[in-house]
């Protein structure tokens, strides 16, 4: 049979076996030449309001630090119920049934 547009026949026809390796150099060529794009980076903008909250932050010093040390003792009180009741009313808040 004769190929319509080579006017070749099947016999004639001989494959090339390193064709598939100039393709893959070509191909890796062309990923070389191309850049990956940087990523976005993200930014964090404060109002004016939130920097100074921040920098105002008004706590008691004193009293985290007895509440950290009561807790590393182990002496610091836990009510399981009231805690559960927080996370249920937490729930509630959050749009839990």
């Amino acid at each position: 049979m004769t190929d319509p547009i080579s006017q070749l026949g099947r016999a004639s026809v001989q494959m090339n076996p390193n064709a598939d390796q100039v393709k893959n150099k070509k191909a890796d060529a062309a990923d070389a030449n191309k850049v990956a794009p940087k990523p976005q980076q993200d930014e964090v903008v404060l109002s004016e309001a939130a920097e100074i909250a921040l920098a105002e932050a008004d706590f008691d010093s004193e009293k985290v630090a007895r509440i950290k040390q009561a807790i590393e003792e182990g002496n610091y009180p836990l009510d399981a119920k009231r805690i559960a009741e927080s996370f249920v009313s937490l729930e509630k808040m959050i749009g839990g049934k």
